[in-house]
């Protein structure tokens, strides 16, 4: 199987939190969090189509600079969403540079920002060439937790409390198209783009009775034939359908019971939990007063969400040189066992 979702934390998990998450056969990628992206090459950031901020504290937003800085100059829409408050806080930035130069620009940078509040989501555009300035009024319509939504996937979010509202994100693939090559071969058909014109009539829910037509090249001339297929048929000889990667990302939370409740049922079965682990739980204290998730309530969320995978990150300094306790805590949680951390008391 090779998997659609492939990410990967952009920092080390004591530095700006950031989830990059790259689609397979698409020049594309979605972002989770904005902080510091320098370690995002620009081959890798210029396929960021979608960034899904938490929220607006620094570490996770300061990187929003250094995007735009590298999308200036290109033919791009870049959709961005971010909790109550953000439009503001993006206008505010926007605000901070001079953009007399920009109406000259041959080519559309377009920001298409949401904002998201418990029963609603306001979104503007913000066109570079009009100096960041919308010139279209907002956008009001009903949320109902689903932010994106396409053929293939969905990415999903909930309002969490840090002290502020704070946003968990989940991109769930609708389900999981698997080529049989070894089948291909036997139809005589040579692995090409028809495959991605294929998946996608299943994802949109062609007619399976109807008629799917492939073209292929045949002979070192490169002449051309058409075989045609009953969609239904080549799917079943072709084709195994498995359920979507689920991928979830939770960061900056407080360990509260509603906070907790929202988070299992939210991250239920990801394949893959990326979620904070800020604190020892010796120092569940701290965490708490600074609405934080120590690695021993990282570990327990992802066990009883029933994750496969999960990762923390965002490590507070406090443990620097010590990452493997954090790392030792949550994975004892999630395996249900007892942390060995007695022998290094973090100060």
């Amino acid at each position: 199987m090779n998997p659609l979702l492939h990410p990967r934390l952009i920092n080390s998990p004591f530095d700006d939190p950031g989830l990059f998450v790259s689609l397979s056969f698409e020049k594309r990628a979605f972002l989770f969090d904005l902080g510091d992206v320098g370690s995002l090459s620009a081959r890798d950031a210029l396929k960021i189509s979608h960034v899904f901020i938490s929220h607006t504290h620094m570490d996770h937003f300061i990187g929003f600079d250094q995007l735009i800085r590298l999308f200036l100059g290109r033919e791009k829409t870049l959709y961005i969403y971010g909790p109550q408050g953000f439009l503001s806080n993006l206008e505010g930035k926007l605000a901070g540079y001079c953009w007399n130069l920009v109406d000259h620009y041959d080519t559309r940078l377009i920001l298409h920002a949401t904002e998201i509040h418990p029963a609603y989501i306001i979104s503007k555009q913000y066109p570079c060439r009009n100096k960041f300035i919308p010139i279209l009024p907002e956008e009001k319509h009903p949320f109902n937790g689903t932010l994106l939504k396409e053929p293939v996937l969905a990415v999903s979010s909930i309002i969490l409390n840090h002290g502020t509202p704070c946003l968990g994100f989940s991109l769930k693939e609708r389900f999981h198209v698997n080529i049989m090559k070894d089948k291909v071969d036997e139809l005589g058909l040579a692995i090409g783009p028809w495959l991605r014109e294929f998946k996608q009539a299943l994802y949109s829910h062609q007619d399976p009775e109807s008629t799917f037509e492939i073209t292929c090249k045949t002979g070192p001339a490169g002449l051309h034939r058409v075989e045609r297929f009953v969609l239904k048929d080549l799917t079943e000889r072709i084709a195994l359908i498995t359920p979507g990667q689920k991928v979830t990302y939770i960061t900056d939370v407080g360990g509260t019971p509603s906070n907790m409740k929202k988070i299992i049922e939210f991250a239920k079965d990801s394949d893959h939990l990326f979620i904070e682990a800020a604190f020892l739980h010796q120092h569940e204290n701290i965490a708490r007063d600074k609405f934080h998730l120590t690695a021993r309530q990282a570990g327990t969320l992802a066990k009883k969400a029933g994750a496969r995978q999960f990762s923390i990150f965002h490590f507070s300094p406090r443990y620097t040189d010590q990452g493997e306790l954090l790392q030792e805590e949550a994975m004892a949680a999630f395996l249900g066992k007892q942390a060995l951390t007695s022998h290094v008391m973090a100060s």
